[in-house]
């Protein structure tokens, strides 16, 4: 796909037209990684910002003696690392590849002409960081009042809307992420996610075989996903 088809289904350039969006893909280059494939690590010099092309990555800070906690999993069609344009110019987490993929790079001083010679730019740039904000505000909000098995509740509905097939009532979803990675995601550990699952399992809403996941009754994860909120 080229550039601008990726680009034009991006929140970040969505309202441009296509004299603007050939200005952002005279920028921008191409770069592809592996799984497991580090793109920049917490503390480097952020010298730019990414759109997810293809693949999957997450954003993770790792403490000192090794223990990663997941911020944030990215998605294709989704920006990453806007945090180049403000604090101490860099980068506040790793971005590490879950598969391999592409990403489209934007290097920061390039794109602030850009935002220069065009408004639009600037507030679509605004829209988005807004966007983010309420999503790890509401991932906050999450961590702290929610029980472990309606934040996995939720999860896996907003996983199945993502990505999943129906057959006779029943809904067929693949995990998109290891079980550890996935009990950091939820702010847990695995054993309590787990037991989780176990209690999803024994409630009758869920079967679980490997990584595949059988959701049996899609109204009552919904109900109790929609109580991740309220305690």
């Amino acid at each position: 796909m080229e550039n601008r088809d990726i680009l034009r289904k991006s929140l970040l350039f969505s309202g441009l037209d296509d004299e603007n969006l050939e200005e952002v893909t005279t920028i921008a280059t191409r770069r592809s990684f592996a799984r497991g494939e580090t793109l920049f690590t917490e503390g480097e010099p952020a010298t730019g910002f990414y759109l997810l092309a293809a693949g999957s990555l997450k954003l993770c800070k790792v403490s000192p003696d090794g223990k990663e906690k997941v911020l944030h999993f990215v998605h294709p069609g989704e920006t990453f690392a806007e945090a180049a344009f403000f604090g101490d110019g860099k980068y506040p987490a790793e971005a590490r590849a879950l598969e391999k993929g592409e990403a489209i790079f934007f290097p920061r001083e390039a794109f602030m002409g850009l935002l220069e010679r065009n408004p639009r730019f600037s507030l679509n740039l605004i829209v988005s960081l807004s966007l983010l904000l309420r999503r790890f505000a509401r991932q906050i909000e999450e961590l702290s009042f929610a029980e472990v098995p309606a934040r996995l509740a939720a999860y896996l509905v907003e996983l199945a809307e993502r990505k999943s097939t129906s057959f006779q009532g029943k809904t067929y979803l693949d995990l998109d992420m290891k079980k550890g990675e996935l009990a950091s995601r939820l702010g847990t550990v695995s054993e309590t996610l787990s037991r989780s699952l176990r209690k999803l399992k024994e409630e009758g809403l869920i079967e679980v075989e490997g990584s595949r996941v059988v959701i049996h009754d899609m109204g009552r994860l919904t109900a109790l996903a929609g109580k991740r909120s309220a305690g």
